[in-house]
């Protein structure tokens, strides 16, 4: 199975860090954020791989090359111009010609996800979209999922504790089944929003898969201090 990573933005919550380097090169434990991203990625056999890149591309484009350091297949799709989430993941699967179910993920969470049994879930459910979900108690920051069963039916944006339907919110790692693009607008648009939420509650369409291990989400200079302070890194080989 394929895997695109999103990893185009300009990072401008991390300034001034983000000024000089791209944020998937940012250093967390002595690898690039995106680095990492990429072993979680490997440790499940996941060596095709396509990263959506935009500002200071050629700076990530130099350090991964095609993939052949990490025994990995590396493609690229550069953003010219940003497209948000959903263009962005329209044109890659247009551009690259994708058939097949595929992993989303974004490239800005450190978590080490088990994509093997997200796999095994997504094939099991017949699903259209598996998404991770992962509990949070400040849900007031988050658009928290309504869950019946396995089924994700609505997410509501940042309720209030006491009104949240649960404390899942979307962990950033998706299995994705290619025809869901056609829901999507030409030009920009948001694969949360105008996808994923579209078609939550539809049979059969978006089911959950629980991450229950750790999610460091890095959008912010003091999310960046913490995740390098605390992330535990990831065993290459292991599982």
């Amino acid at each position: 199975m394929r895997a695109i990573i999103l990893a185009g933005g300009r990072g401008t919550r991390l300034r001034p860090l983000t000024d000089k380097t791209p944020k998937p090169l940012l250093p967390i434990k002595g690898k690039p954020l995106l680095e990492w991203v990429i072993l979680t990625l490997k440790r499940h056999g996941i060596t095709d791989i396509i990263l959506s890149i935009g500002y200071k591309a050629e700076m990530i484009k130099e350090y991964f090359k095609d993939g052949s350091p990490l025994h990995l297949s590396i493609s690229y799709n550069i953003e010219e111009n940003p497209l948000g989430t959903g263009g962005a993941v329209k044109d890659i699967v247009q551009n690259h010609n994708i058939k097949n179910p595929f992993i989303l993920v974004w490239g800005d969470n450190l978590a080490d996800y088990n994509y093997e049994e997200m796999i095994k879930t997504h094939k099991k459910n017949d699903a259209v979209i598996t998404m991770a979900l992962t509990s949070r108690e400040d849900v007031e920051h988050f658009g928290v999922a309504e869950l019946d069963d396995k089924k994700i039916i609505r997410f509501v944006e940042k309720p209030k504790r006491e009104d949240a339907p649960s404390t899942f919110i979307n962990a950033g790692a998706f299995i994705v089944n290619p025809e869901v693009i056609d829901v999507l607008p030409e030009g920009v648009s948001s694969i949360e929003r105008d996808c994923f939420e579209i078609l939550c509650g539809k049979p059969g369409h978006v089911y959950a898969y629980v991450h229950t291990g750790y999610w460091f989400p890095i959008d912010t200079l003091e999310k960046y201090e913490k995740a390098d302070k605390e992330f535990p890194g990831v065993a290459e080989n292991s599982k």
